[in-house]
């Protein structure tokens, strides 16, 4: 790969996220909830998806909620995911309490942890179902505590409004009655500004579309905090001449598969390794349904591939530039370590290859909705933490005010505010 090819497949993305015509279709669509609220929130959900709705069609009874059914397989799956991502937030959880000590005699310092006042939580729906992004959201804020969550679901294409079953149930299971059909981005604009019907919420998190991405980046203008950024997926496999080019075909197109916005790459240090992988994709590719597989190629032509590296350490390299969503290391047992220590850009690292990224997705209970586009870099994945928030804490006895004194005064007395110096000299007068 030359310089421009490298610069091409690390920036993924970004150029359509950050498109200028996406971005002024969506500032206007923002604008146009933030004056005419729930009415321009039913325009787009007519305008985008094909679906009529009142305004006061909008929040999902809780007759729906109830009445929502999937099959006994899908109910205790979502049980068993939602039971391993409430145990990986709680032991989260346990390990970030308030904590102060003694800096020096008479001064004690510290933080208070407490959660966000309200969080809003987005479900993507339109490609597939996504049942699992919603406790994903769900069970980190409800861990942490945050006493306001509202979720907002688009309805299932061609469903004449109505949304996902399996989504309800986990509404359901999670005690989550403020739910509301609406499209992506009017729905992002909606809980950011509040309507009529849609409560306002100061936290917005949930992956999407690159125009539900932007409606998030937008929002921050108007003051609401959300993630950067959710969306498109994309997969990092790290391998070596040891991996099962069976598996390792499986896995890439498991992150492969969600859109034609995808990024999937295979970093090996072995030539024959790559050959057999892309003979496998070949053939299980052929085996997917015709979107799904439309989705495969793109995310593993030009917008993925295959990085051959002469060594791991390279391998390391490319792959703390790249910061991938999700990455795998299927390396020999010797080097796991080795490769493990040396990644610090992923947003999660399953090892080995028994450790799939669906299995991450779905149940393991570690985080699975992930910073993308290489936000990898300065980002962490959606957990307990998320909801957090931090408050210093400081007092200080006469002692300690009276040793401090002589340096307030003087870096108060060289940036020019004397009402800062003040305040001490009155006090050690």
């Amino acid at each position: 790969m030359d310089d421009r090819a490298r610069r091409a497949l690390f920036a993924r993305g970004l150029d359509e996220i950050f498109d200028p015509g996406l971005r002024e279709s969506i500032g206007a669509l923002i604008d146009d909830v933030r004056v005419r609220g729930d009415e321009a929130v039913c325009d787009a959900l007519a305008r985008f998806d094909g679906v009529d709705v009142t305004p006061d069609g909008l929040r999902v009874g809780d007759d729906e909620i109830d009445a929502a059914t999937v099959s006994p397989e899908v109910d205790a799956a979502i049980d068993d995911a939602i039971a391993h991502l409430r145990a990986f937030n709680e032991q989260q959880l346990a390990r970030s309490g308030d904590w102060s000590f003694e800096s020096e005699p008479g001064l004690t310092v510290g933080e208070k942890i407490t959660p966000i006042v309200s969080a809003g939580l987005f479900t993507p729906s339109g490609k597939a179902s996504y049942p699992s992004v919603t406790y994903q959201l769900a069970v980190p804020a409800l861990v942490a505590g945050v006493p306001k969550i509202v979720n907002v679901v688009p309805p299932v294409p061609g469903g004449g409004g109505v949304v996902d079953p399996a989504v309800l149930v986990v509404c359901r299971k999670l005690a989550l009655r403020d739910v509301f059909r609406v499209n992506g981005p009017a729905g992002i604009a909606a809980l950011g500004f509040g309507t009529e019907r849609i409560p306002a919420v100061r936290k917005i998190v949930g992956p999407g579309s690159p125009a539900v991405t932007l409606a998030q980046v937008e929002m921050q203008r108007h003051g609401v905090s959300t993630m950067m950024l959710l969306g498109p997926t994309e997969s990092v496999i790290i391998a070596d001449a040891s991996a099962d080019p069976v598996r390792i075909a499986a896995d890439l197109l498991i992150e492969a598969e969600h859109g034609t916005d995808t990024s999937v790459v295979l970093i090996t240090t072995s030539t024959d390794l790559a050959a057999a992988t892309d003979a496998q994709l070949e053939r299980q590719v052929a085996t997917l349904p015709v979107p799904r597989a439309e989705a495969a190629r793109a995310a593993l032509g030009p917008n993925g591939g295959c990085v051959v590296v002469d060594d791991l350490d390279t391998a390391i390299d490319v792959a703390n530039r790249y910061a991938a969503e999700h990455l795998q290391v299927a390396v020999a047992d010797a080097d796991i370590d080795h490769v493990v220590d040396g990644i610090v850009n992923a947003g999660e690292i399953l090892i080995g290859q028994h450790t799939p990224f669906s299995a991450a997705n779905f149940v393991i209970g570690c985080p699975a909705s992930l910073p993308t586009s290489g936000f990898a870099h300065v980002s962490s994945g959606i957990t307990a933490h998320t909801f957090l928030k931090r408050t210093a804490i400081a007092r200080a006895d006469e002692q300690a005010m009276r040793r401090m004194a002589p340096s307030v005064i003087a870096l108060a007395d060289h940036e020019g505010f004397p009402a800062h110096s003040a305040a001490l000299r009155r006090r050690t007068a």
